[in-house]
C-alpha cells in the first residue's frame, strides 16, 4: 500500500491554467488581428445572401467578442464560482453567478451571431424567427459551455479528492492517472470546440489521447518494470517493445477512426500526429516517471532502514535509564541551585528537564503540537544564550510569535535549522550574531534563521555537534511535506540564511 501524491499542489495547477488559458486567448487575439481580411467562408456566404460583408462588424468583432466572452467565463467559472459549490462556500451567491455569466454569455453569443451570421436572416419566413433561433443557439451554446466547464472542474477536484486519499494501492494510482490523462482530453475538447474545429479534428484528438493514457498506463505499471531490472540495456529494450505495442495500436485507431468517419482521408492524420506524440512525449514521460518513483521509493526503504536503526537505538538507551531517576535527579539539583540563589542555573535545569521530557515522550508521535514544538525551540535558545550571555560580541535576536490555535507538524523540523546557526554562528572571539524569526499566517509557517559564519577552533564545544542534520532535514521535508514547502539556503562568506515556508 502507497499513499499516492501528486506532483503539484492545486494552487500550482491553478497557475499553470491560468497561464496556458491567458496564452491560448493571447494567441487567439493575435491571430485575429494578424489575419488580416481572411475570413475563410464567411465573406462567401454573405454574397450568397446577397448581403453587403463588413469584415470588421461582420467577423472581426464578434470574434474578439466570443474569444473573450470563452476566457473570462473559464477564469471566473474555474477559479471562482464552481470551487466555491464544491466547497458549498456562499452557495447561493455562486449559484446566481453562475446564472448571470450563464445569461450574459447568452447575450454576448446571441447578438454577435445577428451580425457574424447576418446571411442567416433571409433563410427564415420572418425576422422574428430568425432572431428567435439565433438567441435560441445562441443561449444553448451558453448552456453548454457552463455545462462542460462544470465537467473539467469536477474532474480536476475529483482527482485531488481522489489523491488525498491516506492508503492506496497500485490499481487506485492508475485509476488516479487515467483520471488525470482525462482531464487533459476534456481539455482538448474544449479548446477545439472554442475554435469551431471539426468534428474530424476532435475524433483524432480523443483517439490520440486514449492511445497515449493506455500506453503510459502499460509503461509504468507493466512494461519498465518488467525490464527495468533485468535487461542489460532498458531504455532501448523498452523502445523496441514499445515500438511494438505503438504499431498494433495504431492499427486500432486507423481502423476506429475509418469506422467513426466513414472516411479514409481521416487515417493518414491519424498516422501524422499519433506516432510522434506517442515517440516523443508518452514514451519519455512514462519513462521518466518510472524512474522517479522508483528512485523515491529506494529513498524510502533507506530512510526507514536507518530510522529503524534509530529507534533501535532509541529504545536501547531508554531501556537502560530510567527517565523518573533522571527527572528527580534534576528536581533535586533544581531545588539546591535555588537555594545556593543561582538563579541562571536553576533556570537552566528546569529548561533542561522540559527538553528531556519532551525529548522521550512527545518527540515520538507523527504529528504535535506547533506550540509545544516551539516550547521546545524556545528552551534549546534560552540554553544557548546562557551559555553566550556572558559575551558582549555575541548578540542573539528572537521573533518567535505566540501560537494560539492547535496547528499540527511533526517533531524536530525546526530545530536543526536553529542547532546549525549556534554551530557555525557563534563564536567566543569574534563579534557574532543570530537572528531568528517565526509566524504562521492562515496555515502556512513562515520560519527565517541568519547567523554569522566562523571557522571552528579545536577545542570548541561546538565543533563536534551536528544535531540532525541539515540534508536529514530536507529529504524529511521532501517526504512528510511534498509540495508543501519551501526551503531556500543562502550562505556567503559572513552569513549564512535559511527560509522555511511550510503548509501545515
Amino acid at each position: 500500500m502507497t499513499h499516492i501524491k501528486l506532483p503539484f499542489s492545486f494552487k500550482e495547477l491553478q497557475k499553470t491554467e491560468f497561464k496556458i488559458v491567458s496564452a491560448i486567448y493571447a494567441f487567439a487575439i493575435l491571430t485575429l488581428i494578424s489575419s488580416g481580411n481572411n475570413a475563410h467562408d464567411i465573406p462567401y456566404e454573405f454574397s450568397q445572401a446577397g448581403i453587403r460583408f463588413n469584415y470588421i462588424y461582420n467577423y472581426f468583432i464578434p470574434a474578439v467578442f466570443k474569444y473573450s466572452l470563452l476566457y473570462f467565463s473559464f477564469l471566473l467559472l474555474n477559479f471562482c464560482s464552481l470551487p466555491a459549490l464544491y466547497r458549498k462556500t456562499n452557495t447561493g451567491m455562486h449559484l446566481c453567478l453562475i446564472f448571470i455569466v450563464f445569461v450574459f454569455a447568452g447575450l454576448i453569443i446571441s447578438v454577435t451571431r445577428t451580425y457574424s451570421q447576418a446571411f442567416l436572416l433571409i433563410r427564415y419566413d420572418t425576422i422574428q424567427d430568425a432572431y428567435e433561433q439565433i438567441f435560441f443557439n445562441g443561449f444553448g451554446y451558453a448552456a453548454w459551455l457552463v455545462v462542460l466547464i462544470a465537467i473539467y472542474v469536477a474532474l480536476k477536484n475529483l482527482i485531488f479528492h481522489f489523491a488525498n486519499q491516506q492508503e492506496r494501492n497500485d490499481l487506485s494510482q492508475q485509476k488516479l492517472e487515467i483520471l488525470f490523462g482525462s482531464i487533459i482530453w476534456f481539455a482538448g475538447i474544449l479548446f477545439w470546440l472554442a475554435t469551431n474545429a471539426g468534428f474530424q479534428v476532435i475524433i483524432c484528438w480523443t483517439l490520440i489521447s486514449a492511445t497515449a493514457i493506455w500506453l503510459f498506463i502499460h509503461s509504468v505499471y507493466e512494461l519498465i518494470p518488467q525490464i527495468f531490472d533485468t535487461a542489460k540495456k532498458p531504455l532501448r529494450t523498452y523502445l523496441y517493445k514499445l515500438s511494438g505495442l505503438i504499431l498494433i495500436s495504431l492499427i486500432a485507431t486507423c481502423l476506429l477512426a475509418f469506422l467513426i468517419s466513414g472516411r479514409n482521408q481521416l487515417i493518414p492524420i491519424v498516422i501524422a500526429f499519433n506516432l510522434p506524440v506517442q515517440y516523443l512525449i508518452t514514451a519519455p514521460l512514462a519513462w521518466q516517471i518510472y524512474k522517479r518513483r522508483n528512485s523515491t521509493a529506494e529513498q524510502i526503504y533507506k530512510l526507514k532502514k536507518e530510522l529503524g536503526q534509530t529507534d533501535a537505538n532509541l529504545n536501547f538507551l531508554k531501556s537502560q535509564i530510567n527517565p523518573h531517576f533522571l527527572f528527580n535527579a534534576l528536581n533535586t539539583l533544581y531545588g539546591t541551585a535555588l537555594q545556593e540563589k543561582a538563579d541562571r542555573t536553576s533556570e537552566g535545569i528546569q529548561k533542561l528537564g522540559d527538553m528531556m521530557r519532551f525529548m522521550l515522550q512527545e518527540n515520538m508521535q507523527d504529528k504535535i503540537s506547533l506550540i509545544r514544538d516551539l516550547d521546545y525551540l524556545k528552551n534549546y535558545i534560552d540554553l544557548q544564550k546562557l551559555r553566550t550571555s556572558q559575551s558582549v560580541d555575541i548578540t542573539i535576536s528572537t521573533q518567535i510569535e505566540e501560537q494560539f490555535t492547535e496547528l499540527q507538524i511533526s517533531p524536530m523540523l525546526l530545530i536543526p535549522f536553529v542547532e546549525n546557526a549556534f554551530k557555525h554562528g557563534i563564536s567566543l572571539q569574534q563579534p557574532s550574531h543570530i537572528k531568528i524569526t517565526l509566524q504562521t499566517k492562515e496555515n502556512t509557517l513562515y520560519f527565517d534563521v541568519h547567523n554569522s559564519i566562523h571557522l571552528k577552533s579545536e577545542n570548541d564545544p561546538e565543533r563536534t555537534h551536528s544535531g540532525i542534520g541539515l540534508e536529514n532535514v530536507k529529504q524529511r521535508l521532501m517526504l512528510l511535506y511534498p509540495a508543501k514547502h519551501e526551503l531556500l539556503i543562502r550562505e556567503s562568506a559572513k552569513e549564512f540564511f535559511v527560509h522555511l515556508t511550510l503548509k501545515l
